[in-house]
């Protein structure tokens, strides 16, 4: 598991939204992902490019909650 400093929130992120926030960091080989209310469960681990795509889509709101 990786150490909680490199871990961060989006910067779109509030006290008042913080119940459905993911955090991210980077990681060796490519960019972790987890629930900034549990970290302890764990991350998912996503090349660069799948983070990308990730992140493309939830812009274009693609994906829901």
């Amino acid at each position: 598991m990786m150490p909680s400093r490199g871990w961060r929130k989006s910067r779109h992120s509030t006290e008042g939204t913080s119940d459905q926030c993911v955090e991210i960091a980077s990681l060796a080989d490519g960019v972790g992902v987890r629930d900034s209310k549990a970290p302890e469960a764990g991350h998912l681990a996503l090349t660069p490019r799948a983070f990308a795509a990730l992140v493309a889509r939830l812009k274009q709101g693609d994906l829901s909650a």
